[in-house]
Protein backbone atom coordinates (compact mmCIF):
# COMPACT_ATOMS: atom_id res chain seq x y z
CA UNK A 1 0.00 0.00 0.00
CA UNK A 2 3.00 1.85 0.16
CA UNK A 3 2.71 3.74 -3.54
CA UNK A 4 1.96 7.46 -4.70
CA UNK A 5 -1.81 6.73 -4.44
CA UNK A 6 -2.20 5.50 -0.76
CA UNK A 7 0.43 8.22 0.53
CA UNK A 8 -1.89 10.76 0.46
CA UNK A 9 -4.28 8.36 3.19
CA UNK A 10 -1.31 8.58 6.18
CA UNK A 11 -0.59 12.23 6.22
CA UNK A 12 -2.76 13.95 8.98
CA UNK A 13 -4.70 16.80 6.32
CA UNK A 14 -6.94 18.52 7.57
CA UNK A 15 -6.65 21.94 6.32
CA UNK A 16 -9.71 23.01 3.62
CA UNK A 17 -12.17 20.94 6.18
CA UNK A 18 -14.16 23.38 7.74
CA UNK A 19 -16.72 25.38 5.64
CA UNK A 20 -16.25 29.40 6.61
CA UNK A 21 -20.69 29.02 6.49
CA UNK A 22 -20.63 26.71 9.41
CA UNK A 23 -18.39 28.92 11.79
CA UNK A 24 -20.99 31.79 10.72
CA UNK A 25 -24.27 30.05 11.64
CA UNK A 26 -22.66 28.91 15.11
CA UNK A 27 -21.45 32.76 15.87
CA UNK A 28 -24.72 33.98 15.21
CA UNK A 29 -25.93 31.23 17.34
CA UNK A 30 -23.77 32.32 20.25
CA UNK A 31 -24.62 35.61 18.99
CA UNK A 32 -28.30 35.62 19.72
CA UNK A 33 -27.42 34.03 23.28
CA UNK A 34 -24.88 36.47 24.34
CA UNK A 35 -27.61 39.41 23.37
CA UNK A 36 -30.58 37.32 25.32
CA UNK A 37 -28.07 36.47 28.35
CA UNK A 38 -27.18 40.81 28.43
CA UNK A 39 -31.21 41.52 27.95
CA UNK A 40 -32.29 39.53 30.69
CA UNK A 41 -29.82 39.91 33.28
CA UNK A 42 -30.27 44.01 32.71
CA UNK A 43 -34.33 43.79 32.40
CA UNK A 44 -34.85 40.58 34.59
CA UNK A 45 -32.95 40.68 37.37
CA UNK A 46 -31.82 44.19 37.43
CA UNK A 47 -27.86 43.43 37.44
CA UNK A 48 -26.02 46.52 36.54
CA UNK A 49 -23.56 45.85 33.35
CA UNK A 50 -21.90 48.15 31.04
CA UNK A 51 -23.76 47.65 28.54
CA UNK A 52 -22.01 49.90 26.30
CA UNK A 53 -18.71 47.80 26.28
CA UNK A 54 -21.36 44.57 26.16
CA UNK A 55 -23.11 45.74 23.18
CA UNK A 56 -20.01 46.94 21.55
CA UNK A 57 -18.26 43.00 22.41
CA UNK A 58 -21.29 41.67 20.48
CA UNK A 59 -21.16 43.89 17.82
CA UNK A 60 -17.72 43.36 17.07
CA UNK A 61 -19.18 39.61 16.29
CA UNK A 62 -22.30 40.77 14.28
CA UNK A 63 -19.56 42.89 11.81
CA UNK A 64 -17.56 40.35 11.36
CA UNK A 65 -20.05 37.87 10.21
CA UNK A 66 -21.56 40.46 8.13
CA UNK A 67 -18.50 41.05 6.27
CA UNK A 68 -17.95 37.26 6.22
CA UNK A 69 -21.20 36.76 4.54
CA UNK A 70 -20.98 39.10 2.09
CA UNK A 71 -17.22 39.37 1.05
CA UNK A 72 -16.28 35.34 1.18
CA UNK A 73 -18.85 33.10 -1.06
CA UNK A 74 -20.80 30.38 0.60
CA UNK A 75 -18.77 27.68 -0.42
CA UNK A 76 -15.81 28.87 1.15
CA UNK A 77 -13.47 26.81 2.63
CA UNK A 78 -10.94 27.94 5.31
CA UNK A 79 -7.12 27.35 5.66
CA UNK A 80 -5.30 26.68 8.87
CA UNK A 81 -4.65 30.09 9.24
CA UNK A 82 -8.01 31.48 8.82
CA UNK A 83 -9.91 29.21 10.77
CA UNK A 84 -7.03 29.84 13.49
CA UNK A 85 -8.02 33.19 13.18
CA UNK A 86 -11.94 32.84 13.39
CA UNK A 87 -12.03 30.50 16.21
CA UNK A 88 -8.83 33.06 17.67
CA UNK A 89 -11.42 35.88 17.34
CA UNK A 90 -14.53 34.06 18.80
CA UNK A 91 -12.23 33.34 21.71
CA UNK A 92 -11.31 36.55 22.49
CA UNK A 93 -14.55 38.17 21.97
CA UNK A 94 -15.83 35.69 24.54
CA UNK A 95 -13.35 36.43 27.24
CA UNK A 96 -13.65 40.05 26.89
CA UNK A 97 -17.53 39.62 27.15
CA UNK A 98 -16.65 37.41 30.06
CA UNK A 99 -14.00 40.00 31.90
CA UNK A 100 -17.29 42.72 31.56
CA UNK A 101 -19.76 40.65 33.38
CA UNK A 102 -17.96 38.96 36.26
CA UNK A 103 -15.71 36.95 35.08
CA UNK A 104 -15.89 33.14 35.98
CA UNK A 105 -18.89 34.24 38.81
CA UNK A 106 -20.59 34.38 35.44
CA UNK A 107 -22.22 30.95 34.59
CA UNK A 108 -21.51 31.04 30.81
CA UNK A 109 -18.20 31.38 31.18
CA UNK A 110 -18.15 27.39 30.21
CA UNK A 111 -18.71 28.66 26.96
CA UNK A 112 -15.21 29.15 26.38
CA UNK A 113 -14.04 25.61 25.86
CA UNK A 114 -16.30 25.63 22.45
CA UNK A 115 -13.45 27.22 20.19
CA UNK A 116 -11.13 24.92 21.29
CA UNK A 117 -13.06 21.87 21.14
CA UNK A 118 -13.91 23.07 17.40
CA UNK A 119 -9.94 23.27 16.69
CA UNK A 120 -9.47 19.91 18.26
CA UNK A 121 -12.18 18.41 15.93
CA UNK A 122 -11.13 20.09 12.33
CA UNK A 123 -7.53 21.42 12.79
CA UNK A 124 -3.73 20.22 13.36
CA UNK A 125 -2.34 19.74 16.92
CA UNK A 126 -0.56 22.72 17.11
CA UNK A 127 -3.06 24.90 16.29
CA UNK A 128 -5.07 23.26 19.34
CA UNK A 129 -2.55 23.48 21.42
CA UNK A 130 -2.02 27.17 20.67
CA UNK A 131 -5.55 27.90 21.13
CA UNK A 132 -6.05 25.75 24.30
CA UNK A 133 -3.20 27.61 25.88
CA UNK A 134 -4.73 31.03 25.06
CA UNK A 135 -8.37 29.79 26.63
CA UNK A 136 -6.36 28.75 29.78
CA UNK A 137 -4.86 31.87 30.11
CA UNK A 138 -7.97 33.90 29.10
CA UNK A 139 -9.76 31.82 31.98
CA UNK A 140 -6.95 32.62 34.13
CA UNK A 141 -6.76 36.22 33.95
CA UNK A 142 -10.46 36.88 34.01
CA UNK A 143 -10.71 34.99 37.20
CA UNK A 144 -8.37 37.87 38.75
CA UNK A 145 -9.37 40.67 36.46
CA UNK A 146 -13.18 41.23 35.70
CA UNK A 147 -15.90 43.80 36.19
CA UNK A 148 -18.06 42.34 38.72
CA UNK A 149 -21.63 41.53 39.01
CA UNK A 150 -23.97 44.56 40.77
CA UNK A 151 -27.19 44.23 41.64
CA UNK A 152 -29.50 47.35 41.45
CA UNK A 153 -28.88 48.17 45.38
CA UNK A 154 -25.44 48.89 44.45
CA UNK A 155 -24.51 44.91 46.40
CA UNK A 156 -21.70 42.56 44.47
CA UNK A 157 -22.33 39.29 44.00
CA UNK A 158 -20.19 37.47 46.09
CA UNK A 159 -18.87 34.06 44.88
CA UNK A 160 -16.86 31.60 47.52
CA UNK A 161 -13.70 31.33 47.11
CA UNK A 162 -13.63 27.91 46.99
CA UNK A 163 -16.10 27.78 44.55
CA UNK A 164 -14.53 30.16 42.24
CA UNK A 165 -11.19 27.98 41.96
CA UNK A 166 -13.36 25.08 41.77
CA UNK A 167 -15.10 26.49 38.74
CA UNK A 168 -11.52 27.35 37.36
CA UNK A 169 -10.19 24.28 37.64
CA UNK A 170 -13.48 22.56 36.59
CA UNK A 171 -13.08 24.80 32.80
CA UNK A 172 -8.95 24.09 32.26
CA UNK A 173 -9.79 20.54 33.21
CA UNK A 174 -12.82 20.76 30.62
CA UNK A 175 -10.48 22.58 27.83
CA UNK A 176 -7.84 19.67 27.84
CA UNK A 177 -9.95 16.63 28.71
CA UNK A 178 -12.82 18.04 25.58
CA UNK A 179 -9.98 18.91 23.10
CA UNK A 180 -7.88 15.10 23.66
CA UNK A 181 -11.31 13.64 23.74
CA UNK A 182 -12.61 15.57 20.64
CA UNK A 183 -8.87 15.11 18.58
CA UNK A 184 -8.69 11.46 19.51
CA UNK A 185 -12.17 10.67 17.89
CA UNK A 186 -11.92 12.83 14.76
CA UNK A 187 -8.35 11.03 14.19
CA UNK A 188 -9.81 7.84 14.62
CA UNK A 189 -13.15 8.64 12.23
CA UNK A 190 -10.95 10.33 9.71
CA UNK A 191 -8.15 7.17 9.53
CA UNK A 192 -10.84 4.97 9.58
CA UNK A 193 -12.48 6.75 6.72
CA UNK A 194 -9.10 7.01 4.87
CA UNK A 195 -8.30 3.38 5.20
CA UNK A 196 -12.08 2.42 4.14
CA UNK A 197 -11.20 4.68 0.90
CA UNK A 198 -8.13 2.31 0.59
CA UNK A 199 -10.16 -0.94 0.97
CA UNK A 200 -12.49 0.26 -1.60
CA UNK A 201 -9.72 0.92 -4.30
CA UNK A 202 -8.21 -2.33 -3.72
CA UNK A 203 -11.35 -3.90 -4.16
CA UNK A 204 -11.88 -1.76 -7.38
CA UNK A 205 -8.80 -2.90 -8.47
CA UNK A 206 -9.01 -6.60 -7.89
CA UNK A 207 -12.52 -6.49 -9.44
CA UNK A 208 -10.90 -4.78 -12.73
CA UNK A 209 -8.04 -7.08 -12.87
CA UNK A 210 -11.03 -9.93 -12.72
CA UNK A 211 -13.16 -8.63 -14.71
CA UNK A 212 -9.65 -7.95 -17.17
CA UNK A 213 -9.30 -11.53 -17.22
CA UNK A 214 -12.37 -12.60 -18.48
CA UNK A 215 -11.94 -9.55 -21.25
CA UNK A 216 -8.61 -11.37 -22.27
CA UNK A 217 -10.07 -14.88 -22.04
CA UNK A 218 -13.10 -14.09 -24.12
CA UNK A 219 -11.01 -12.26 -26.71
CA UNK A 220 -8.38 -14.85 -27.16
CA UNK A 221 -11.31 -17.36 -28.02
CA UNK A 222 -13.09 -14.83 -30.26
CA UNK A 223 -9.86 -14.32 -32.40
CA UNK A 224 -8.90 -17.59 -32.36
CA UNK A 225 -10.54 -18.67 -35.67
CA UNK A 226 -9.76 -15.36 -38.16
CA UNK A 227 -6.26 -15.89 -36.78
CA UNK A 228 -6.15 -19.58 -38.01
CA UNK A 229 -7.70 -18.45 -41.05
CA UNK A 230 -5.18 -16.31 -41.44
CA UNK A 231 -2.36 -19.21 -40.94
CA UNK A 232 -3.99 -20.81 -43.39
CA UNK A 233 -4.46 -18.58 -46.56
CA UNK A 234 -0.79 -17.42 -45.87
CA UNK A 235 0.37 -20.99 -46.00
CA UNK A 236 -1.85 -21.48 -49.48
CA UNK A 237 0.19 -18.16 -50.02
CA UNK A 238 3.36 -19.11 -50.00
CA UNK A 239 2.93 -22.73 -51.42
CA UNK A 240 1.57 -20.80 -54.92
CA UNK A 241 4.28 -18.02 -54.38
CA UNK A 242 7.25 -20.24 -54.26
CA UNK A 243 8.68 -18.62 -57.87
CA UNK A 244 8.66 -14.95 -56.40
CA UNK A 245 10.52 -15.04 -53.65
CA UNK A 246 9.90 -11.74 -52.24
CA UNK A 247 6.31 -12.23 -52.13
CA UNK A 248 6.78 -15.84 -50.53
CA UNK A 249 8.60 -13.87 -47.90
CA UNK A 250 5.72 -11.16 -47.06
CA UNK A 251 3.30 -14.23 -46.78
CA UNK A 252 5.51 -16.10 -44.37
CA UNK A 253 5.61 -13.00 -42.48
CA UNK A 254 1.97 -12.94 -42.05
CA UNK A 255 2.02 -16.87 -40.68
CA UNK A 256 4.69 -16.18 -38.67
CA UNK A 257 3.31 -12.97 -37.17
CA UNK A 258 -0.42 -14.41 -36.52
CA UNK A 259 1.75 -17.75 -34.87
CA UNK A 260 3.09 -14.89 -32.80
CA UNK A 261 -0.52 -13.31 -32.03
CA UNK A 262 -1.57 -17.19 -31.19
CA UNK A 263 0.31 -17.12 -28.75
CA UNK A 264 0.64 -13.89 -26.63
CA UNK A 265 -3.16 -14.42 -26.71
CA UNK A 266 -2.75 -18.06 -25.30
CA UNK A 267 -0.62 -16.84 -22.78
CA UNK A 268 -3.14 -13.95 -21.92
CA UNK A 269 -6.27 -15.93 -21.85
CA UNK A 270 -5.24 -19.46 -20.81
CA UNK A 271 -8.19 -19.53 -18.84
CA UNK A 272 -10.14 -19.75 -21.79
CA UNK A 273 -13.43 -18.17 -22.56
CA UNK A 274 -15.48 -15.56 -19.96
CA UNK A 275 -17.38 -19.07 -18.60
CA UNK A 276 -19.10 -19.55 -15.36
CA UNK A 277 -15.46 -21.16 -14.15
CA UNK A 278 -14.03 -17.93 -14.23
CA UNK A 279 -16.36 -17.12 -11.07
CA UNK A 280 -15.46 -20.03 -9.19
CA UNK A 281 -13.12 -22.71 -8.66
CA UNK A 282 -11.65 -25.37 -6.33
CA UNK A 283 -10.65 -24.50 -3.15
CA UNK A 284 -6.94 -25.16 -3.51
CA UNK A 285 -7.05 -23.21 -6.84
CA UNK A 286 -8.10 -19.81 -5.05
CA UNK A 287 -5.53 -20.52 -2.28
CA UNK A 288 -3.35 -20.91 -4.92
CA UNK A 289 -3.97 -17.85 -6.88
CA UNK A 290 -3.63 -15.76 -3.78
CA UNK A 291 -0.35 -17.25 -3.33
CA UNK A 292 1.09 -17.30 -6.35
CA UNK A 293 2.67 -13.35 -6.53
CA UNK A 294 4.61 -14.32 -3.66
CA UNK A 295 5.66 -17.75 -3.89
CA UNK A 296 9.15 -16.69 -5.42
CA UNK A 297 10.15 -14.51 -2.69
CA UNK A 298 12.14 -16.71 -1.21
CA UNK A 299 10.31 -17.90 1.19
CA UNK A 300 8.43 -21.34 0.53
CA UNK A 301 4.81 -21.61 0.40
CA UNK A 302 3.38 -25.23 1.94
CA UNK A 303 -0.29 -25.83 1.29
CA UNK A 304 -2.59 -28.42 2.94
CA UNK A 305 -5.96 -29.28 2.24
CA UNK A 306 -8.08 -31.75 4.34
CA UNK A 307 -11.72 -32.73 4.70
CA UNK A 308 -13.15 -32.28 8.27
CA UNK A 309 -14.94 -35.05 10.20
CA UNK A 310 -18.20 -36.37 7.96
CA UNK A 311 -17.20 -34.46 4.73
CA UNK A 312 -16.32 -36.06 1.74
CA UNK A 313 -13.57 -35.68 0.18
CA UNK A 314 -14.09 -33.48 -2.75
CA UNK A 315 -12.92 -30.23 -2.91
CA UNK A 316 -15.75 -27.67 -2.15
CA UNK A 317 -16.40 -24.85 -5.24
CA UNK A 318 -15.10 -21.63 -4.08
CA UNK A 319 -16.64 -18.33 -5.15
CA UNK A 320 -13.84 -16.32 -6.97
CA UNK A 321 -14.67 -13.01 -5.36
CA UNK A 322 -12.35 -10.07 -5.79
CA UNK A 323 -12.63 -9.46 -1.82
CA UNK A 324 -11.90 -13.19 -1.18
CA UNK A 325 -8.24 -13.13 -3.28
CA UNK A 326 -7.46 -9.68 -2.11
CA UNK A 327 -8.08 -10.45 1.23
CA UNK A 328 -6.17 -14.00 1.40
CA UNK A 329 -3.44 -12.28 -1.11
CA UNK A 330 -2.58 -9.64 1.61
CA UNK A 331 -3.17 -12.16 4.65
CA UNK A 332 -0.41 -14.13 2.85
CA UNK A 333 1.95 -11.12 1.66
CA UNK A 334 2.12 -10.52 5.55
CA UNK A 335 3.09 -14.18 6.68
CA UNK A 336 6.00 -14.12 3.85
CA UNK A 337 6.95 -10.96 5.17
CA UNK A 338 7.64 -12.10 8.52
CA UNK A 339 8.30 -15.60 7.81
CA UNK A 340 12.14 -16.84 8.62
CA UNK A 341 11.93 -19.72 5.59
CA UNK A 342 8.26 -21.45 5.59
CA UNK A 343 4.44 -20.35 5.33
CA UNK A 344 1.33 -22.50 5.79
CA UNK A 345 -1.50 -22.27 4.38
CA UNK A 346 -4.01 -24.87 5.11
CA UNK A 347 -7.41 -25.77 4.31
CA UNK A 348 -10.58 -27.93 6.05
CA UNK A 349 -13.68 -28.07 4.80
CA UNK A 350 -17.12 -29.46 6.87
CA UNK A 351 -20.72 -29.68 5.48
CA UNK A 352 -21.30 -26.53 7.70
CA UNK A 353 -18.09 -24.37 7.13
CA UNK A 354 -14.85 -23.80 5.65
CA UNK A 355 -11.39 -22.99 7.08
CA UNK A 356 -8.00 -21.56 6.60
CA UNK A 357 -5.19 -21.09 8.47
CA UNK A 358 -1.71 -18.97 7.59
CA UNK A 359 0.46 -19.70 9.95
CA UNK A 360 4.44 -18.67 9.72
CA UNK A 361 7.90 -19.77 11.47
CA UNK A 362 7.93 -15.72 12.06
CA UNK A 363 8.52 -13.89 15.33
CA UNK A 364 4.90 -13.73 15.89
CA UNK A 365 2.39 -10.78 16.39
CA UNK A 366 4.14 -8.67 18.72
CA UNK A 367 2.11 -8.54 22.26
CA UNK A 368 1.52 -4.64 22.25
CA UNK A 369 -0.14 -5.05 19.07
CA UNK A 370 -2.18 -8.37 18.84
CA UNK A 371 -5.23 -6.78 20.74
CA UNK A 372 -5.27 -4.21 17.72
CA UNK A 373 -4.84 -6.08 14.73
CA UNK A 374 -7.00 -5.03 12.10
CA UNK A 375 -7.53 -1.70 12.85
CA UNK A 376 -6.39 0.79 10.22
CA UNK A 377 -2.25 2.46 10.66
CA UNK A 378 -1.37 0.84 13.30
CA UNK A 379 2.19 1.08 13.49
CA UNK A 380 5.24 0.40 15.51
CA UNK A 381 8.70 1.82 15.76
CA UNK A 382 10.58 -0.66 14.12
CA UNK A 383 14.45 -2.14 15.55
CA UNK A 384 17.54 -2.29 13.95
CA UNK A 385 17.43 -6.07 13.33
CA UNK A 386 13.95 -5.65 11.92
CA UNK A 387 15.32 -3.04 9.19
CA UNK A 388 18.47 -5.13 8.41
CA UNK A 389 16.20 -8.18 8.23
CA UNK A 390 13.14 -6.85 6.59
CA UNK A 391 14.34 -3.11 4.50
CA UNK A 392 11.82 -3.32 2.17
CA UNK A 393 9.16 -3.85 4.62
CA UNK A 394 6.82 -0.78 5.30
CA UNK A 395 3.41 -1.60 7.02
CA UNK A 396 0.99 0.79 8.14
CA UNK A 397 -1.30 -2.03 9.03
CA UNK A 398 -3.68 -1.12 6.48
CA UNK A 399 -2.98 -4.55 4.30
CA UNK A 400 -4.70 -6.10 7.30
CA UNK A 401 -7.40 -3.86 7.64
CA UNK A 402 -8.31 -4.08 4.15
CA UNK A 403 -7.90 -7.91 4.10
CA UNK A 404 -9.92 -8.37 7.16
CA UNK A 405 -12.60 -5.89 6.06
CA UNK A 406 -12.97 -7.65 2.59
CA UNK A 407 -13.06 -10.83 3.89
CA UNK A 408 -15.58 -10.11 6.59
CA UNK A 409 -17.95 -8.54 3.74
CA UNK A 410 -17.91 -11.90 2.24
CA UNK A 411 -19.05 -13.61 5.32
CA UNK A 412 -15.72 -14.91 7.11
CA UNK A 413 -14.67 -14.83 11.07
CA UNK A 414 -11.12 -14.10 11.15
CA UNK A 415 -9.16 -14.57 14.38
CA UNK A 416 -5.38 -13.42 14.85
CA UNK A 417 -3.20 -15.48 17.11
CA UNK A 418 0.58 -16.28 17.80
CA UNK A 419 1.37 -20.31 17.48
CA UNK A 420 4.02 -20.18 20.71
CA UNK A 421 4.86 -18.74 23.78
CA UNK A 422 7.33 -15.81 23.00
CA UNK A 423 9.25 -16.73 26.22
CA UNK A 424 10.24 -19.98 24.72
CA UNK A 425 14.04 -21.00 23.52
CA UNK A 426 14.66 -21.33 19.62
CA UNK A 427 15.43 -24.83 20.74
CA UNK A 428 12.06 -25.37 22.45
CA UNK A 429 9.56 -23.16 19.73
CA UNK A 430 7.87 -25.66 17.62
CA UNK A 431 7.88 -25.57 13.15
CA UNK A 432 5.23 -23.30 13.60
CA UNK A 433 5.79 -21.25 15.66
CA UNK A 434 5.41 -18.00 14.16
CA UNK A 435 1.22 -15.47 13.79
CA UNK A 436 -1.97 -17.19 12.91
CA UNK A 437 -4.50 -16.06 11.39
CA UNK A 438 -7.58 -18.34 11.29
CA UNK A 439 -10.66 -17.92 8.43
CA UNK A 440 -13.97 -19.59 9.21
CA UNK A 441 -16.84 -19.50 6.63
CA UNK A 442 -20.27 -20.68 6.71
CA UNK A 443 -20.65 -23.31 3.94
CA UNK A 444 -22.84 -21.33 2.23
CA UNK A 445 -21.84 -17.76 2.29
CA UNK A 446 -18.21 -18.78 -0.07
CA UNK A 447 -19.30 -22.09 -1.98
CA UNK A 448 -21.26 -21.95 -5.51
CA UNK A 449 -24.42 -22.81 -5.85
CA UNK A 450 -24.59 -26.18 -6.03
CA UNK A 451 -26.84 -26.55 -8.78
CA UNK A 452 -24.08 -24.08 -10.85
CA UNK A 453 -22.54 -25.19 -14.06
CA UNK A 454 -20.37 -23.87 -16.68
CA UNK A 455 -23.24 -22.88 -19.33
CA UNK A 456 -22.77 -21.74 -22.35
CA UNK A 457 -20.59 -19.60 -23.88
CA UNK A 458 -21.71 -15.87 -24.19
CA UNK A 459 -20.93 -13.79 -27.26
CA UNK A 460 -18.47 -11.17 -26.48
CA UNK A 461 -20.32 -7.88 -27.31
CA UNK A 462 -18.30 -4.87 -28.03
Amino acid sequence: MMNPGFGLLSRDTRSDWVRLRTLILLRWMAITGQIAAITVADRVYGIELPLGLCYMAVGASIIANLISIFVYPENKRLSEVEAMLTLLFDLSQLAFLLYLTGGLTNPFALLILAPVTISASALELRTTLFLGALAILFTSLIAFVNVPLRFADGSALQVPLVFEFGFWLAIVIGIVFLGLYSRRIATEIRSMSDALLATQMALAREQKLTDLGGVVAAAAHELGTPLATIKLVSAEMMEELKDQPDLAEDARLIRDQADRCRDILRGMGRAGKDDLHLRQAPLASVLREAAEPHMGRGKEVAFSLSPGAGSGERQPMILRRPEVIHGLRNLIQNAVDFARTKVWVDGEWTDRSITIRIVDDGEGYPPQVIGRIGDPFVRSRRSVQDLERRPEYEGMGLGLFIAKTLLERTGAELSFANASDPFLTPEERPERCGAIVELVWMTGDITAPPSSSLGDNKPFEA
